[in-house]
């Protein structure tokens, strides 16, 4: 019975999204049934997108960082998430390696898809993380960071940036890995 949803996924991306995750072929085959149950088009928009956020932040304002999120996974500029997108995010997000998390992490910071961030950026995606932050945690923040401007002005020092003020992909993830606190800087994890 797997075998018959399996199938309905190509042999093509079976292999590819094998190759490229560490999600072996039971567990892919299982992915794609759900994927198929919630999304029966095949595709998630970004509606769909922002629902499946703010259930993982019922006590935020998570549509703005979820619509960037969506952009930086939607790989092939569509406005639709496929399976493939979908999985690929998936594995970034939780089990990837470091450098191709921070690989993802900055194509969520370029928010106009040019190959650098800017200090506009950074302060915009701070903005978004702010929004996911409830109240009663953003008082408790240090007063360096206690505001999304202060945040990102904090994040942008900790990078060695070239004279015209953009960060490249390899700036970002150099400033992130020699950093600690600029890898906290750069996400919000909820605390329990």
């Amino acid at each position: 019975m797997g075998n018959a949803k399996s199938s309905a996924m190509s042999k093509e991306i079976l292999e590819d999204l094998k190759l490229s995750t560490k999600f072996t072929e039971q567990e892919l085959s299982q992915w794609y049934e759900n994927f198929q149950r919630q999304c029966p088009s095949g595709r998630i928009t970004p509606g769909d997108f922002e629902a499946i956020y703010a259930r993982f932040f019922p006590d935020s304002e998570a549509k703005t960082y979820a619509h960037h999120v969506f952009r930086s996974f939607d790989t092939n500029d569509d406005g639709t998430l496929d399976f493939k997108e979908y999985i690929i995010a998936l594995h970034l997000t939780s089990t990837g390696k470091m450098s191709r998390k921070l690989e993802w992490a900055f194509s969520l910071f370029d928010v106009d898809k040019n190959s650098y961030i800017t200090k506009a950026e950074v302060t915009e995606i701070c903005h978004a993380l702010f929004k996911l932050i409830p109240a009663d945690e953003q008082d408790r923040l240090p007063m360096d960071e206690n505001t999304p401007e202060k945040r990102a002005t904090k994040l942008w020092s900790y990078f060695d940036k070239a004279e015209d003020g953009k960060l490249t992909e390899g700036e970002f993830i150099k400033g992130v890995l020699e950093n600690e606190d600029a890898l906290h800087l750069i996400q919000y994890q909820p605390q329990k």
